[in-house]
């Protein structure tokens, strides 16, 4: 985009033979620059020529990269001319010996009008092996706009030709080709043999010799009065190998097929990329391709910045949505976590109080099935730090208290594992029913604003609460009761009293003893309570820990959401609207630029914002509307810029206005006037106010309901509210099928500032709060339908006495509706009472209303049958009573 705006344009001609190139290029000069003498100028080697504007007329060898003058001792720059100098384009036999100089370019100043706008016209060298065509467009087309003219004086075009139309095609494949059908030269060779033996190579460029100079331009001119005269090439033999070659290769299209530009007609779209074929002569055609060629320059700008602006318009959008959300869910969320936990701690607590019992027999029958692998693994188990002998001699009597410790150490593990598995069996129900989503709950609230995993205290907590069973323990003094206890501590006094006692043989047998002792001694009742005590305890305090850690995730939350709001606000009011703008200004750059100003004809409507005019045609359609609007002030301006974006971006449906384009005419009203931005839409016959009053019958006004209720369905499901349904915003097509237009109250949810919009007698009661949804829609249609069954466009009787629009307000937030008719059936009447039922909630959805009312419209479409029916059969037997009064005829 930014080189298409600062980049100069370029004319690159191209051709067959140098003689077409000269040819086109003086036609566009209008003025004899390069010499066509004879068909042998064909088969000599000219270099690329580059023209500049200069105050006056010189030219000089440049590299083509950089445009540095080359400094040849043989060579001097010419700048006495009016015919460039031969040997300032050939290149000689002897230039071959220097890269350089062979490969040089030769760049002309001229001061030429044409040139003084900036555009330079570049010649395409012949001949040159190393200075192709592809070559050259590169060089030139990374900081220029080619316009590509391609000169054809022959019947056919090689295969060489062909390839390197491929070639230039591949290069520039967005761009289109003039052919322009350049008039072989009509001077005899003799003649021009003749002339180069009298004067010399050179003479015929010398500016003194004025003879020469006006012979030339004599020349050029009969040359231009034969182009415009029939040429000697057979049109034929041109028009089907030419033609057809150009086809094959996918430049042209069917002769029928290409439009012939004429004076004031500006081309489509289409025709912006579509190559041309024409005669040199036709120089209104030339213009019209150069004309083309600019607009699809500037069209392509023009699309690159608008799909730009759309881009960072819709994402304002989604970041207005996401806002939104974040706003609506991150409290609920919270709710829902303490919800959840307070359900998890309960009913965990439940399960330790009142399940102790159950625990008891669990852990009875535990110990049972574990008894005889448990002492079958006491006798193999091999002591630890204790030195005792092969025959289980202690070496000193002290450490049996040692073996004895790791055996009931050995012992009271399996049991606590085997315990704490069995529990665990018990509350993992409660895994399924709340860890899963309670998890990813706490998890999304606990990301940090980068997306990061941030404090994580709620959801240690939440583990804490849910492994309260895997941290119980169980110890011999909580597996013991009081007294066996004391027993057995008396029991070990009194042995180690006993003189001379040997200590015991630690062998298999006695380890079974004591494994043995310690499961006989176990109390489950003890140990039952044990466990449900400290499950209890651990839970309380894990409870207490996701409490206070949710508390501070909520305080956290909530300065961040009161910035999220902060930022959405500004996104609404100042981002989005500014950007809208200039979206619309892109867009309408752009139409401008494709179409043009459309033209008005007479008034069709006028409403509060704007003129409605008639338009015949624009951008190749018929029977438009064209809505003239003049926003007074920036508010406004960005209120019709949001609209616009709104409108246009609505993928087309039948049941919604389109919205074909826009221009902006900056030179309504004068200097100092506020521009007008014309809307161009779809022109249709009338609204369902119009078609109410004019007799719409019944069946056709349930119709356009449907219709209605299907446009607003379409509307909400791209997430806009419509907030103005009204019967003047209800267009009627020519089968008086409805379509809903005037989007100008039309937002997003979550683009939505609570503004009080809309006509008053269809804004539903929650509209003055600010706090509304899309069922604000719904119950302005529940008003409209009121008036479809009514079948006349008079107020409500309860509206009309309302003096004024406050009046009118207050009426409806306390209850007043429109009164039930004569004409209405139960279904239609329950129907308009559910939509504008005053609670939102309380207001069905459209999918709902749509079935309701289609069930109405086939009673309807019934009834109406019948009557016709009716109407038949009693007007057949009018006739024949009347028959049988005549008197018969004899």
């Amino acid at each position: 985009m930014k080189s298409i705006v600062g980049d100069p344009p370029c004319l690159l001609i191209c051709g067959q033979t140098y003689t077409a190139k000269a040819t086109i290029l003086n036609r566009i000069l209008n003025e004899q620059i390069l010499r066509i003498t004879n068909c042998s100028d064909n088969s000599k080697s000219w270099r690329p020529l580059r023209f500049r504007f200069g105050a006056e007329r010189r030219s000089a060898l440049t590299t083509l990269t950089d445009s540095f003058e080359l400094l040849n001792g043989d060579y001097n720059p010419g700048t006495n001319w009016t015919v460039l100098p031969q040997r300032d384009v050939e290149i000689r036999q002897e230039d071959l010996s220097d890269p350089c100089t062979a490969q040089a370019t030769t760049e002309v100043t001229l001061n030429h009008p044409l040139l003084a706008t900036k555009v330079e016209i570049i010649v395409a060298p012949h001949n040159c092996p190393d200075l192709n065509i592809t070559r050259l467009y590169s060089q030139y087309s990374s900081r220029m706009l080619p316009i590509i003219f391609y000169g054809i004086d022959k019947d056919y075009l090689s295969q060489e030709e062909q390839r390197e139309l491929l070639d230039l095609r591949h290069l520039a494949s967005d761009l289109p080709l003039l052919f322009l059908d350049c008039c072989p030269h009509t001077e005899s060779p003799a003649r021009h043999s003749q002339v180069d033996d009298d004067l010399g190579e050179d003479s015929a460029y010398d500016s003194n010799n004025e003879d020469l100079v006006a012979r030339s331009v004599e020349d050029l001119e009969s040359h231009n009065q034969g182009a415009s005269s029939p040429s000697p090439r057979r049109p034929s033999r041109f028009h089907d190998i030419v033609h057809g070659q150009l086809r094959s290769l996918g430049f042209l299209t069917d002769p029928s097929e290409v439009p012939v530009f004429k004076g004031g007609m500006t081309p489509t779209e289409d025709d912006l990329h579509q190559s041309r074929l024409e005669k040199l002569y036709n120089m209104q055609g030339i213009l019209m391709f150069v004309r083309q060629v600019l607009q699809l320059y500037l069209t392509r700008a023009t699309t690159v910045l608008h799909d730009l602006h759309l881009q960072c318009m819709n994402m304002f959008i989604t970041t207005a949505f996401d806002m939104q959300r974040d706003i609506q869910i991150t409290p609920r969320r919270i709710d829902y976590a303490r919800q959840r936990e307070m359900e998890l701690f309960e009913s965990l607590k439940d399960l330790a109080n009142q399940r102790q019992e159950e625990i008891r027999k669990l852990i009875q029958a535990t110990i049972q099935d574990l008894k005889e692998p448990l002492l079958q693994e006491a006798e193999n188990y091999q002591f630890e730090d204790l030195e005792i002998s092969l025959d289980g001699e202690l070496s000193q009597g002290k450490e049996i208290k040692g073996c004895t410790t790791q055996i009931q150490e050995l012992v009271l593990n399996r049991v606590n594992k085997a315990v704490v598995d069995k529990l665990i069996s018990s509350v993992d129900y409660l895994h399924d029913s709340f860890v899963g989503t309670l998890t990813r709950c706490l998890e999304s609230l606990e990301k940090g604003e980068d997306g990061q995993q941030g404090e994580t205290s709620a959801s240690m907590a939440l583990k804490q609460i849910l492994n309260s069973a895997y941290q119980v323990e169980v110890t011999v003094r909580t597996s013991y009761s009081f007294v066996k206890v004391i027993w057995e501590r008396m029991k070990e006094i009194l042995q180690s009293m006993k003189p001379f006692k040997a200590p015991p043989i630690v062998d298999k047998d006695w380890k079974r003893k004591v494994a043995i002792n310690l499961l006989n001694n176990l109390d489950e009742s003890k140990l039952a309570k044990s466990i449900c005590s400290q499950f209890r305890s651990r839970l309380n305090n894990s409870h207490d820990m996701f409490s206070s850690s949710l508390r501070q995730l909520e305080n956290k939350h909530s300065g961040r959401l009161e910035k999220t709001e902060e930022q959405r606000m500004k996104v609404r009011k100042v981002h989005a609207p500014r950007l809208a703008r200039l979206a619309l200004d892109s867009t309408s750059l752009r139409d401008m630029v494709l179409y043009g100003m459309p033209k008005l004809e007479r008034e069709i409507g006028r409403g509060q914002y704007g003129v409605v005019y008639s338009c015949r045609n624009w951008a190749g359609l018929t029977s438009l509307a064209v809505k003239s609007v003049v926003p007074p002030d920036d508010k406004h301006w960005n209120d019709l810029a949001l609209e616009f974006h709104y409108t246009r971006s609505i993928t087309e449906h039948e049941r919604v206005v389109t919205l074909r384009g826009s221009v902006i005419d900056h030179s309504y009203g004068g200097d100092g006037c506020s521009p007008a931005v014309l809307l161009i839409m779809d022109r249709l016959q009338r609204d369902l106010h119009v078609a109410i009053k004019a007799g719409l019958d019944f069946p056709g006004r349930l119709q356009v309901a449907l219709d209605v209720v299907e446009g607003m369905r379409y509307l909400h499901s791209l997430g806009l509210v419509h907030r103005d349904i009204k019967l003047k915003n209800v267009l009627l097509d020519k089968r008086d099928r409805g379509k809903i237009t005037d989007l100008g109250f039309c937002k997003p949810e979550a683009m939505m500032s609570g503004s009080i919009v809309g006509t008053p007698i269809h804004m539903a009661p929650e509209l003055f709060s600010g706090k509304y949804d899309s069922s604000v829609d719904t119950y302005a249609f529940g008003i409209l339908f009121w008036y479809v069954c009514a079948g006349h466009v008079r107020l409500p009787t309860a509206f009309e006495q309302c003096a004024n629009k406050d009046h009118l307000w207050s009426s409806v937030k306390k209850g007043v509706r429109p009164e039930k008719l004569n004409v209405f059936d139960k279904h239609c009447w329950e129907l308009m009472q559910a939509c504008w039922a005053g609670e939102p909630g309380d207001r069905p959805l459209l999918g709902e209303v749509q079935i309701k009312l289609q069930e109405i419209h086939e009673r309807a479409l019934d009834a109406r049958l019948k009557m016709t029916k009716l109407r038949d059969l009693a007007g057949s037997k009018q006739a024949k009573t009347e028959d049988k009064g005549r008197p018969r005829e004899v």
